[in-house]
């Protein structure tokens, strides 16, 4: 009986110890379980956020591009508003109106005022003499656009027209001795010497001329050749004439007796230089309806970005949310 009883008691034992081990054995395979699913939810964790810092990188690129596109197509707007694009055309005409030639001699005296065509002056007769005039002229008095104490004493000529016969106009001014250093004669161009004529007062009319127009001059013991050209440029809002001149220069040989040399001579000579009138039109190429849907495109992929980093935030907290509910779930499933 006792041999038995001590078997059976043996038995019991051994199969207490099995169990035990039994259960030891699953606890630790559920720890090493426990132990994977952590490090593979830690680097699920770091690739999300991995992933979160890239969304965000991405919205902020996409954001810099925008606003770099809306600043370069506002700048692009303002300097083709401000810088309009040059048209230049040349139109061919048989005339001109004759233009207004503003002398100031000063001291000075108009000998002489011809009309000659094909380019041909005869050979002087008795220069230093009053001779017969042709010209159209009117003697004008102003006081100065800058000062009101200077008085401006002007003789317009009715300048050329005829450029097809190439006509031009020689005049001729004669001083007497002077004390200055350099003598010259200083005139000015205008376009229309009709403006001047059916202005109702004339010195007003001289003293806008001279503020607003260039002011050249031809020296003494010389004979100026100018070549007057017409350039028109109109814009959207102004339109502006402007006279370019180019000047050729040849010394008179003075036959005069030594006697009548005192009296220092000017020549000039006005013509027009060709049958051409230059015309530059401002074209503004700057379209406001281009850069208006450029920068609605613009303002389109802000909007979409913003959207676009919205939904990636919410589905970042929701994933987050999710992660720390499962976390939670597992950890009340261990205790």
């Amino acid at each position: 009986m006792g041999r038995k009883e001590r078997s059976r008691s043996y038995e019991e034992f051994n199969d207490d110890d099995d169990e035990g081990n039994k259960q030891s054995a699953g606890f630790f395979d559920d720890a090493i379980g426990l132990d994977r699913e952590e490090t593979n939810d830690s680097v699920k964790s770091c690739l999300k956020n991995l992933f979160m810092v890239v969304l965000i990188f991405i919205y902020l690129l996409l954001t810099g591009v925008a606003f770099f596109l809306a600043y370069q197509t506002i700048s692009d707007f303002l300097e083709k508003l401000n810088h309009p694009v040059m048209s230049v055309t040349y139109k061919e005409v048989d005339s001109f109106s004759p233009p207004g030639i503003a002398l100031y001699p000063g001291r000075a005296e108009l000998l002489s005022c011809r009309h000659h065509f094909h380019d041909y002056i005869p050979p002087l007769v008795e220069p230093g003499t009053h001779q017969e005039g042709e010209c159209v002229t009117q003697d004008v008095t102003y006081d100065g656009p800058f000062s009101n104490q200077t008085l401006r004493k002007a003789v317009v000529v009715r300048g050329p027209s005829d450029v097809r016969n190439k006509e031009l106009i020689f005049i001729q001014f004669s001083l007497n001795e002077t004390e200055e250093d350099f003598s010259a004669i200083t005139y000015m161009l205008f376009s229309k010497f009709s403006d001047l004529t059916e202005s109702e007062n004339k010195s007003d009319f001289m003293r806008e001329c001279e503020r607003n127009y260039s002011m050249w001059t031809f020296s003494g013991g010389f004979r100026t050749w100018v070549k007057m050209s017409l350039v028109r440029t109109s814009g959207k809002s102004h339109e502006a004439v402007e006279f370019r001149q180019e000047s050729a220069v040849v010394k008179f040989n003075d036959k005069r007796p030594d006697s009548e040399k005192n009296n220092q001579l000017f020549f000039a000579v006005f013509e027009w230089r060709d049958a051409f009138m230059q015309d530059i039109r401002l074209i503004v190429t700057a379209n406001p309806w281009n850069s208006v849907a450029i920068l609605c495109g613009v303002f389109m992929a802000l909007f979409k970005a913003a959207n676009f980093a919205k939904l990636t935030i919410q589905w970042i907290i929701k994933m987050r949310k999710r992660n720390r509910r499962n976390k939670a779930r597992e950890l009340n499933q261990i205790q």
